[in-house]
């Protein structure tokens, strides 16, 4: 049992996901320098793709093998960025896979990397928040929290924006690590920070959206839905999207926190613990009732819903008019983001809970079966996977930088 039974009261659904499957064994962007969990600052999951060549090549083939990989990757300039379950932070030769450093941590490390300026930002559930040099991996500095770190940095303006399960936020001097301010919420904070026009919005355990001054953190508003708060914040033309545990997506004005609309997912079951991605005026979120939905951005009509066979906790990257989503089912899906026909899926060995990222026309996933997959994004066809020791709830973001 890897939970101690304060966290287990406070029903942290991620991990009571893990604690059910343990007996079985179980975004990134580039703005020029940055990378960060899924694709861009405003989390929108659009990535920008970009042109594969016809030979062999091109493709991203390579496996190194870590034990219990549950975290995103960011991969800038041909470098893969993740951690691991077995306490470590690698650098891979995104080409190769060969190995160029790992770090060691204290505990596990769930957070997804952000790299900025040749530094890699991290958490860690040994409470600690990580500044490791991209290239060396050696440690420029770390800040102690007063608990684990599951939510992943935004780095904004030399500033890192980071959740703890301490229940603050806190925004951290990139350069130094010295602390400029933390926020405190009423519970954990999972959700990972987005920072858009001088404001932090994230999400909180105590069941509200919180946006922030950046500079000072210094509230804005609150927004109060009928549960938790684990999925993170899109922010897309002054409205920001997000998911509830009471069932909802929600469309709230970025300046104001005023509900434009909220859509509901159904059931008791329906929890929305993915994060949207927005695309051309459309919304793509699952839902833990086994539906993936595109609602229409401006009002929330649903525009058309795709039922995959269990719960869909993954969030959807969407590229080339296609959603990439990842269900319970043991699958990876390709839909059409227009009318929602499968266009593909692929089975692996067991839940699907990672995010897709895709890169070079690959959709790069993990799976509760050990295994990263490389699926080409056309046909689904797999390129390769690399087996870990344990499970993967990690969301494999790349950058554009690959190559």
């Amino acid at each position: 049992m890897f939970l101690n039974v304060k966290k287990a009261q406070m029903c942290l659904l991620i991990i009571t996901v893990l604690m059910c499957c343990v007996a079985n064994v179980t975004v990134a962007s580039a703005n020029g320098y940055s990378t960060l969990f899924y694709d861009n600052t405003r989390h929108t999951g659009d990535y920008i793709p970009m042109a594969r060549g016809s030979t062999s090549n091109d493709i991203l083939n390579w496996n190194y093998v870590t034990k219990g990989i549950l975290t995103s990757s960011a991969a800038p300039n041909g470098i893969v960025y993740i951690g691991s379950d077995d306490h470590n932070v690698y650098a891979l030769d995104a080409s190769t896979g060969t190995k160029v450093w790992n770090y060691t941590t204290g505990n596990w490390v769930r957070s997804s990397p952000t790299v900025a300026n040749g530094i890699v930002y991290v958490g860690s559930h040994d409470h600690n928040v990580y500044a490791l040099n991209a290239s060396t991996g050696k440690l420029a500095w770390k800040y102690t929290t007063g608990d684990e770190v599951h939510s992943s940095p935004d780095v904004v303006n030399g500033i890192v924006y980071i959740g703890s399960s301490d229940h603050n936020v806190y925004a951290l001097n990139a350069s130094t690590g010295t602390k400029i301010w933390s926020y405190s919420t009423g519970n954990f904070v999972i959700s990972s920070p987005t920072v858009v026009n001088g404001i932090v919005y994230f999400g909180s355990h105590d069941h509200n959206v919180y946006a922030l001054n950046a500079s000072t953190g210094t509230k804005i508003w609150s927004y109060s839905t009928g549960n938790w708060v684990l999925s993170s914040p899109t922010v897309v033309n002054g409205i920001v999207y997000i998911g509830s545990g009471d069932h909802n997506v929600y469309a709230l004005n970025a300046s104001t926190g005023t509900k434009i609309w909220s859509y509901s997912t159904g059931g008791l079951a329906s929890y929305v613990e993915s994060s949207p991605a927005v695309v051309n005026g459309i919304i793509y979120v699952g839902s833990d009732g086994s539906t993936v939905y595109a609602l229409d951005a401006n009002t929330g009509a649903k525009v058309w819903n795709y039922t995959t066979g269990s719960i869909v906790i993954s969030s959807p990257a969407v590229v080339n008019g296609i959603v990439y989503v990842g269900s319970f089912d043991h699958n990876v899906y390709a839909l059409d983001a227009n009318t929602g026909a499968k266009v593909w899926n692929y089975t692996t060995g067991n839940f699907v809970f990672s995010s897709p990222a895709v890169v070079n026309g690959i959709v790069y996933v993990g799976s509760f079966d050990h295994n990263v997959y490389a699926l080409d994004a056309n046909t689904g066809a797999k390129v390769w996977n690399y087996t870990t020791g344990n499970w993967i709830l990690s969301s494999p973001a790349v950058v554009n930088g690959i190559r």
